[in-house]
């Protein structure tokens, strides 16, 4: 199933997209995608209630309002420097465990909201990424059963503000986490739906231009092994979010001088059968 949440009429709705690729309204299924609905094995029921009622649901309007395909994740939980010629480009070591950081659930929002430049910021900048939702608790799970707790994926921008990031001390979560900065979807799509996560195409475009074009096939740490290796460090709730790191082409890579977001600007990004995202970037205001 490719799942979403909407919004409908003032509060959230679910839908999905049909093997039509219609967008049909299944909200009252009664479900919501959070913590309750994975840990109860929401899938394999909604899967049942789809069965019985897709036929009698409303088709939803072009353009969906989409919201964040995941409701309030207990954590976002980010891997750095995970593809080589990113960790190359910024001037970094690949390194030899992964990189872990957070970003705030604050800065969740819609794949189509807009990327709000954060007060005082001079450097935001963009990154694609393949995000994992987890479908079960994880603690201290092994590579082998890692790919059990894992429900599906989704697209994410992690926007970055370079110089909260790096140069204002102490961890990255200052740069990761202001509000706009974590767009997922639209979709969430089901892990069964995807045959090769690691061959997936990944492309992000500023004002029409491409920065970015890869493939998780680029990835150093391969997602059983995130899976295992942060579930030794924290417990892994049902609906985490998992975001697997950005190939090549961030602003703060390009040559001979860097380029980031300016109130106006345009960023597009998807990745193959997942969706894509749209943003336009605002300038904080009161």
């Amino acid at each position: 199933m490719k799942l979403f949440r909407f919004e409908r009429e003032g509060s959230a709705g679910l839908g999905m997209l049909d093997k039509n690729g219609r967008h049909i309204d299944i909200t009252h299924s009664g479900m919501k995608l959070d913590e309750i609905f994975f840990s109860n094995n929401g899938l394999e029921q909604l899967h049942e209630w789809v069965i019985a009622h897709a036929d009698s649901c409303d088709e939803l309007t072009i353009p969906v309002p989409f919201l964040a395909c995941v409701e309030r994740p207990s954590k976002i939980v980010c891997i750095g420097l995970n593809y080589a010629r990113h960790a190359k480009e910024s001037n970094m070591e690949v390194p030899k465990e992964p990189v872990v950081f957070f970003k705030s659930t604050t800065a969740l929002c819609g794949p189509n909201d807009p990327v709000i430049i954060p007060k005082f910021s001079e450097k935001t900048d963009w990154e694609v990424e393949l995000a994992l939702i987890i479908g079960k608790k994880a603690r201290y799970v092994d590579e082998e059963h890692a790919m059990e707790c894992l429900a599906g994926y989704c697209l994410h921008n992690d926007y970055s503000e370079r110089a909260f990031q790096l140069e204002r001390g102490g961890q990255w979560v200052k740069g990761k986490s202001s509000d706009h900065f974590a767009p997922l979807g639209p979709y969430f799509v089901e892990k069964k739906e995807v045959e090769d996560p690691h061959r997936l195409h990944l492309w992000l475009e500023v004002n029409g231009k491409r920065m970015q074009d890869s493939s998780t096939e680029d990835l150093i740490f391969k997602i059983p092994h995130l899976i295992s290796y942060v579930s030794q460090f924290m417990t892994l709730l049902p609906g985490d979010v998992i975001s697997t790191g950005t190939p090549e082409g961030v602003g703060m890579g390009q040559k001979p001088n860097p380029v980031y977001l300016k109130p106006g600007d345009t960023v597009r990004l998807g990745i193959e059968g997942l969706g894509e995202q749209q943003q336009t970037a605002m300038a904080y205001a009161h």
